[in-house]
């Protein structure tokens, strides 16, 4: 420790003025060591002082003429230097170093203390090259975090990862917030959480069921105009098992919300989508007037019309066959049944029966050789003199798919009975007088207008004493009218329609069955494009209709 009363020098003797001079420099070599401030010190004067040396720790000082600063603290032992001023403005590149054991350390103490409290910035041990980091040009917002793009560039960004839990129990409709969890409690009835309209990629929100009653009261899901597990906009997804737990993550706009955690590991998002499906089959054809113009046909029985709302699974195929109509039989002459529509895959599978073919027109010696009116998806009508009608809804469906035929009449001259139409029963014959109508078809509206399908054919009448009877019209739907002087009309195409019956000579040939059709009606936002066979796809207003008329397959 030197310090020296005065850095001056007066006139004096020799011996004086060495030890006076030896002083000074001593002061000055040791920085005006000591435990207070040099007698000598006057403004701008630096000097260390030791008050604390016994702790190895020594503080730089400058006074100002009336006060001292301090600057620096030294380390004896750590060998470091701790810089006390915090607004310190650096305006050329300062390097700090440290001892070869412990590194290079900047120390940042608190506003008011000398150095003992601070945060230290110090360098790994193990830097293998230089590192120089680049800090933001601005400030972030609250909660942000730094972070670096790998080349030592600095940013701020949002927090990612865990869960703000919300201590509210949620009881009703609420929309979340993404990065919150939430706790469900649908005791006291289900209700829906909409979800963030304008997601970002990797937001997260969780959801648990607080009360254990999602068994009893669903949790549903409103992704909005986003998708959830691919699906869009709709179906939501609904939560329906007790004590569920839930976390969805945002995906982007491919897949959507994603659950990372759902218990069960189920697909949320209920697996179909919902489609309305119009199922007609083909319509059975005429029976055989034989050779006599006496003996009349029944009409053929109108195709089965099914009706069904069904859900289609998202990337599902689902196989469409369409019936043909029936047509008569080439080594017999008598009629055949139309052939099945359905619609079948995962979930769905649907089937539309044929027509039944109408009755044979017989004499009383025929009668072992021929065939009456055959069931069906509508039965076919009865032939002449004693022939039976078929039964519609077979195989039985509820709701019914068909009616019955009307039956031939018995009288010596005769017509055939109607075929059965979806909407009604066919008329009997009626006599020598007039063959029986066919049953009316049903309306549909499935393509966006009203189309009748599925009516049963007329009912032949035979010749009366040289005069052709009056044959029964087709009934509303695609029936064929019957003929009373040979040719029975056919049923029309794609409505399922039955085939006229007619009088029996050599010119006596039956009308045949129309063929079937096969229509699925699903939302715009949900139809997929993807189908085989060539159906004709129309729009009635948000939705999409795909009219098979010929077997094929649509994907949705």
């Amino acid at each position: 420790m030197a310090q020296a009363t005065q850095i001056t020098l007066d006139n004096q003797t020799f011996p004086s003025f060495r030890s006076k001079l030896n002083e000074s420099l001593n002061a000055l070599n040791s920085l005006h060591s000591g435990t207070s401030r040099p007698a000598s010190a006057t403004t701008g004067t630096i000097w260390l002082d030791v008050t604390n040396s016994g702790s190895n720790s020594l503080t730089v000082k400058f006074f100002d003429g009336s006060d001292d600063i301090s600057l620096a603290t030294i380390d004896t032992s750590a060998n470091t230097v701790n810089w006390l001023d915090s607004s310190v403005t650096l305006t050329s590149p300062v390097s700090i170093s440290g001892s070869s054991s412990a590194g290079a350390e900047i120390r940042l103490p608190e506003d008011t203390d000398n150095g003992s409290n601070y945060v230290g910035l110090k360098a790994s041990d193990s830097i293998s090259s230089n590192v120089t980091f680049t800090l933001p040009n601005a400030d972030g917002t609250a909660d942000q975090i730094i972070k670096t793009d790998g080349s030592g560039n600095l940013s701020f960004t949002d927090v990612s990862g865990g869960t703000d839990w919300q201590s509210s129990i949620k009881t009703a409709n609420f929309t979340a917030t993404s990065g919150e969890g939430y706790f469900i409690n649908t005791s006291g009835g289900a209700f829906e959480v909409d979800l963030p309209s304008s997601p970002s990629v990797g937001d997260e929100i969780e959801f648990v069921d607080f009360s254990r009653s999602f068994g009893t009261n669903a949790l549903t899901l409103d992704q909005g105009s986003n998708k959830f597990q691919g699906n869009a906009t709709s179906p939501k997804p609904v939560y329906d098992t007790d004590g569920q737990s839930i976390r969805i993550v945002y995906s982007g706009s491919t897949q959507g919300w994603i659950p990372l955690v759902d218990d069960d590991v189920t697909f949320e998002t209920p697996q179909t989508v919902s489609a309305d499906i119009l199922i007609v089959a083909g319509g059975g054809s005429q029976g055989n007037g034989l050779s006599d113009p006496k003996y009349a046909s029944g009409g053929g029985g109108a195709g089965g019309f099914r009706t069904s709302t069904s859900g289609l699974t998202p990337g599902a195929s689902y196989t469409v066959t369409v019936g043909a109509g029936g047509v008569q039989n080439a080594s017999s002459g008598t009629g055949t049944n139309g052939s099945d529509s359905s619609i079948s895959g995962t979930g769905v599978s649907i089937t539309s029966a044929g027509g039944g073919c109408g009755g044979d027109g017989v004499n009383d010696g025929e009668a072992a050789t021929v065939q009456g009116g055959q069931n069906g998806g509508s039965g076919g009508g009865g032939g002449a003199i004693k022939q039976t009608a078929g039964s519609g809804n077979t195989p039985s469906t509820s709701p019914s798919q068909g009616n019955n035929g009307g039956t031939g009449s018995t009288d010596g001259v005769t017509a055939g009975g109607g075929g059965g139409g979806a909407g009604a029963t066919g008329a009997n014959g009626n006599g020598d007088v007039a063959g029986g109508n066919g049953g009316n078809g049903t309306a549909s509206s499935i393509t966006g207008s009203s189309v009748t399908y599925a009516g049963g054919g007329g009912g032949g009448c035979g010749l009366n004493n040289s005069n052709n009877g009056t044959a029964g019209t087709g009934g509303s739907g695609g029936g064929g009218n019957g003929n009373g002087s040979g040719i029975g009309n056919n049923g029309t195409a794609n409505t399922g329609g039955g085939g006229g019956g007619s009088r029996g000579d050599s010119g006596g040939t039956g009308g045949t069955g129309g063929s079937g059709v096969v229509i699925i009606r699903v939302l715009t936002a949900d139809y997929s494009g993807t189908t085989t066979g060539s159906p004709t796809v129309t729009t009635d207003g948000s939705h999409k209709v795909i009219k098979f008329t010929g077997s094929g397959s649509y994907t949705a």
